[in-house]
């Protein structure tokens, strides 16, 4: 796009897209695995050990699974072949995963040869409760995470528009917990709390309570990565869930964080697939705009949202209420343990739309983005024209232009 000098405020870009490791992939997880922070190495855990479980993320999330699934196998049956080895796909409260997207994350060989469980949050025969959340609510997980010898989580790290970060503790909860667990720990009352940020760790809640998860199930062991924007692993650590998970922390702070700007419009996208295939996905790049967008400013969001909306419960949330201030009013009315459905996107997608105008260009239907209390856009010179009409409108000429390419990569400081 082209913006006269004098409306360009800058681009929010973390400095992942420029990073070079020195290592490639597959040696980058080598090396995390054989020098794991504050444990032993998994091939000394995992001996004797008759039933291991590996916690592994669903196709809503860039984890690399083709490269780190076999390196755990192998770590694993090096010292003990005959282990009984499940890869539970720690989805959350999503949908099941298909065939195809399995052998899209691990590859056909090891779809065909080893035992693949996709956790289903709803199914209450398959919930073991273990222990209280510090919350008040009841922690129940899958009962294969629960009966494990020893459990194992990979995944990724990024920032997260309410936990903080992602990975680590995450696999458990919500990976592979109850709906009404998720739910419980997703309560307006947290997701409202000041700290319920992305980026911030230290007095937040959700976090607090997916931690006590972590520990209450035994997760003895992480693989994590954090990515690239296109996707290419630049670091990785393993070991010990909070420590190994705090080392991969500090990498990504030193590389995610940029200094906050202000503008009066703002352009985001959600750094291309997969968390562009929906608009209920799309939240987490508006986040990120939230923070920088001037009071009464427009945010231009870009997902393309092949997927249309992505949450039935999310999306007649805003096409049944009007009144915003009365939608958030009752989410904060709502006991923890009545947290219904997407309740959360729809609180921070609330606030976002209280703060600012949202202008959505993706390929999802006109009259669903606006009974999304969107307004609908198909091209970038649409989309700013009709920023510019709301800004003049408040008398605002000439308004700031600042760009967030990747919105889910950046922690604005």
């Amino acid at each position: 796009m082209d913006v006269p000098d004098e409306r360009y405020a800058g681009s929010l870009v973390s400095k992942l897209h420029s990073f070079i490791p020195e290592k490639d992939e597959t040696e980058l997880v080598k090396d995390a695995l054989k020098h794991p922070i504050g444990t032993p190495r998994l091939s000394q855990m995992a001996r004797g050990k008759r039933n291991i479980v590996i916690l592994a993320s669903d196709h809503t999330r860039p984890v690399p699974s083709k490269i780190i699934a076999p390196l755990l196998l192998q770590e694993i049956r090096s010292q003990n072949p005959d282990a009984r080895i499940t890869f539970l796909i720690a989805s959350g409260c999503h949908r099941r995963m298909t065939r195809e997207e399995l052998c899209d994350k691990f590859g056909e060989e090891i779809v065909r040869r080893e035992n693949i469980v996709i956790h289903d949050s709803r199914n209450d025969a398959e919930m073991v409760w273990i222990a209280r959340l510090p919350s008040g609510g009841d922690l129940l997980i899958n009962r294969h995470a629960a009966e494990a010898d020893l459990l194992i989580a990979e995944g990724f790290i990024e920032p997260h528009f309410f936990a903080g970060f992602s990975g680590g503790r995450k696999s458990v909860l919500p990976g592979a917990a109850s709906y009404k667990t998720v739910l419980y720990n997703h309560n307006a009352f947290f997701i409202d709390h000041p700290n319920a940020r992305t980026g911030i760790l230290e007095g937040n809640p959700i976090h607090q309570d997916m931690l006590f998860a972590a520990r209450a199930a035994k997760l003895a062991f992480i693989c994590n990565v954090v990515i690239r924007p296109d996707r290419k692993v630049v670091c990785a650590v393993a070991g010990d869930a909070e420590l190994a998970h705090a080392e991969g922390r500090k990498f990504l702070n030193t590389y995610c964080k940029v200094d906050k700007k202000c503008a009066d419009i703002v352009i985001a996208a959600n750094g291309g697939y997969p968390l562009d295939q929906n608009i209920y996905q799309a939240v987490k790049g508006m986040t990120a705009a939230e923070a920088v967008v001037k009071k009464d400013g427009v945010i231009i969001m870009l997902a393309e949202s092949i997927d249309g909306h992505g949450g039935e419960g999310f999306y007649e949330t805003f096409k049944q209420e009007k009144d915003l201030k009365r939608m958030v009013q009752g989410f904060l009315a709502t006991p923890p343990e009545k947290t219904i459905a997407d309740q959360w996107q729809s609180q921070i997608f609330a606030r976002v739309l209280m703060h600012s105008t949202v202008i959505y260009l993706s390929n999802a239907p006109d009259q669903m983005v606006r009974d999304l209390h969107m307004i609908p856009a198909h091209t970038l010179k649409e989309a700013i024209r009709l920023a510019d009409g709301i800004l003049l409108r408040q008398g605002r000429t000439n308004g700031t232009i600042l760009t967030i390419p990747d919105g889910v990569s950046v922690i604005i400081q």
